[in-house]
C-alpha cells in the first residue's frame, strides 16, 4: 500500500508540473510577442494561403477537365466529317 501511495504522489506531483508546462505553453501562444506565437500565426498564415491556392488550382483543374472533354467531343465529330469527306472524294474519283 504504501509503494502505490509513494507511486500515486509520484504521478501526482508528475501531473501538475506537465499540467504547468500546459499553462505556461498555453499562455505563450496568447501572448502575440513571444517567438512561438509568432511562429503559429505565421504557420497558421501559410496554411490558410496553402488551402486557398489548392482550392483554386483544383478548380482551375476542374476548368481544364470540361475543356479537355469539349476538345475531345469536338476531334471525334472532326475526325467523323474528315471520313465522310474521304468517302465522298473517293467516289468522286
Amino acid at each position: 500500500v504504501a509503494a502505490l501511495q509513494d507511486e500515486k504522489n509520484s504521478l501526482m506531483s508528475e501531473n501538475e508540473v506537465m499540467n504547468d508546462r500546459l499553462e505556461q505553453l498555453d499562455d505563450s501562444l496568447d501572448d502575440p510577442n513571444t517567438m512561438v506565437a509568432k511562429k503559429y500565426f505565421h504557420a497558421q498564415l501559410q496554411l490558410e494561403q496553402l488551402q486557398e491556392e489548392n482550392f483554386r488550382l483544383e478548380a482551375a483543374k476542374d476548368d481544364y477537365r470540361v475543356h479537355c472533354e469539349d476538345l475531345e467531343k469536338q476531334l471525334i465529330e472532326l475526325q467523323h466529317r474528315n471520313d465522310e469527306l474521304t468517302s465522298l472524294a473517293e467516289e468522286s474519283r
